[in-house]
């Protein structure tokens, strides 16, 4: 049951996904269907055409499906996310699309028995340090922890994770804010 203050963006979101997630289920094919979606995402952020039509309520639903039936054509998604974005495009729900994509693999990654985590750096991560961020999200979490990176050069140093309604941050912008703040009281 979605909670009372969650937006109409991430209800819809949770609705389009768990059906999505139920049909790769029945189809055996959820790690596909997850690297198809995995694969339509990195799209949309290397083409900001590509992002203007899912975020822009002026293009019309015939725009919208024309555009995603030439772009299943052309690459090789899984028929399920083929047919589930024109779908999507036909209902007008393109600009949700983004948010599905997370809530499928947050209920992709519960069903394996995983948690996922959201995790912002200020640089890339080895994989040796990625390796011990998941070792230790074990530990915290109880559960094998899937990792969403997200690189941000603005939070300057350390790391900001969020599980689920907990977040960690540990990052040098936010202890420099704490500083400053504590320094203007101090004064």
């Amino acid at each position: 049951m979605p909670v009372a203050t969650s937006s109409p963006t991430s209800q819809v979101a949770a609705r389009y996904a768990g059906s999505l997630y139920e049909l790769a289920v029945d189809a055996k094919a959820t790690s596909k269907v997850e690297a198809s979606l995995d694969a339509f995402e990195a799209m949309v952020s290397g083409s900001a055409d590509l992002k203007r039509l899912i975020e822009s309520p002026v293009f019309s639903s015939d725009d919208q499906v024309a555009a995603v039936n030439g772009i299943t054509a052309k690459a090789s998604f899984h028929p399920l996310v083929t047919n589930f974005l024109k779908v999507v495009a036909g209902n007008r729900r393109l600009f949700a699309v983004p948010s599905i994509i997370k809530a499928f693999r947050e209920i992709a990654a519960e069903g394996r028995g995983e948690v996922s985590a959201d995790v912002t750096v200020a640089a890339k991560l080895t994989a040796a340090q990625e390796k011990e961020l998941k070792a230790a999200l074990k530990d915290v979490a109880g559960k094998d922890v899937t990792l969403n990176i997200t690189v941000d050069p603005s939070i300057l140093g350390g790391l900001i994770v969020k599980i689920g309604s907990r977040q960690i941050d540990t990052s040098l912008k936010t202890k420099l804010s704490s500083l400053k703040i504590s320094l203007k009281e101090v004064g």
